[in-house]
């Protein structure tokens, strides 16, 4: 029989067992959510979905370059590092039990809130957990994050956040306890506003699109998939996550190709390689609408 934990951190259908086991991101205008500009649900195995939720995150930031060493080193401007921490310490913490709504990520343009289910476990502060005091929820959850190296000891992450805020120059975050719900804020240097047509964010979202698309493409060397197959392959459940991050970016940059594409609702329908680059041995495709020369 799979414990409780084995089913969040594997479970094909965990959702049926706890409804609430996924991440809602957002990004809104300005400094409250009158307004929302874009926004993800991660329904990933919660290793992975750390990845997916940096993703997000990445995708609406800003980066720039450090060139005062040898290698380029990209600068961004909302600190990732606490902020994976901060996503880590959600993940691993959270009640599942807990019905009503998942562990929730705000974007906004001064600050950026981590929202999980559950309040502080009887005899804990916020003081204790600063301290590097730690009473775990999730004991399977926390032992597999650190089997996997997400996490170095129990503990260390709230200190780590605090720490990383304090030498990046930003004011101090902060752990409140909202309703039966922990929201930790960790606030911005400098506003960032949301910037639908720029070159930088559209060349920052490309590049993020592309890591979901080159996995998409590794899995295509092997040969033609179904959407169902596919998913399996990239440990996906969410049918829509797959279509909006891997399939739709792919088909619309010309990389794969429907096998039935006078039916595109085939149910024997699959997907195939164009590209010449990760095609093995097949000669470049003549553009569509052409004769061959």
């Amino acid at each position: 029989m799979p414990t409780k934990g084995a089913v969040l951190l594997f479970g094909k259908e965990r959702t049926q067992h706890f409804s609430d086991a996924w991440v809602q991101c957002g990004r809104f205008v300005g400094t409250d959510k009158a307004e929302i500009f874009d926004h993800v649900d991660v329904h990933e195995h919660l290793p992975t979905a750390v990845d997916h939720i940096m993703l997000f995150l990445k995708k609406h930031a800003m980066r720039g370059a450090d060139f005062t060493e040898v290698r380029r080193k990209d600068v961004w401007s909302i600190p990732l590092l606490l902020l994976r921490e901060a996503v880590i310490n959600a993940l691993v913490h959270a009640d599942y039990s807990q019905r009503g709504a998942p562990i929730r990520l705000a974007f906004f343009d001064d600050r950026i809130e981590i929202e999980s289910p559950g309040i502080l476990l009887p005899g804990m502060t916020v003081a204790d957990m600063r301290q590097g005091v730690s009473k775990i929820r999730n004991h399977v959850i926390a032992r597999v994050f650190r089997e996997l190296n997400l996490i170095e000891q129990w503990g260390s992450g709230v200190p780590r956040i605090f720490r990383e805020a304090e030498e990046q120059g930003l004011p101090e975050p902060q752990i409140i306890e909202v309703g039966m719900r922990v929201r930790v804020v960790v606030h911005l240097a400098e506003a960032i506003r949301p910037v639908q047509v720029t070159e930088q964010v559209t060349e920052q979202v490309t590049e993020q699109v592309s890591e979901q698309v080159t996995r998409f493409l590794e899995c295509l060397k092997q040969g033609p998939l179904s959407t169902r197959e596919a998913m399996e392959r990239l440990a996906l459940q969410h049918r829509p996550t797959f279509s909006a991050n891997y399939l739709r970016p792919a088909l619309n940059a010309g990389l794969v190709e429907m096998t039935q594409p006078e039916s595109p609702r085939s149910p024997t329908q699959k997907y195939r390689l164009i590209a010449p680059a990760y095609r093995s041995g097949r000669a470049p495709l003549e553009p569509k609408g052409r004769a061959n020369e």
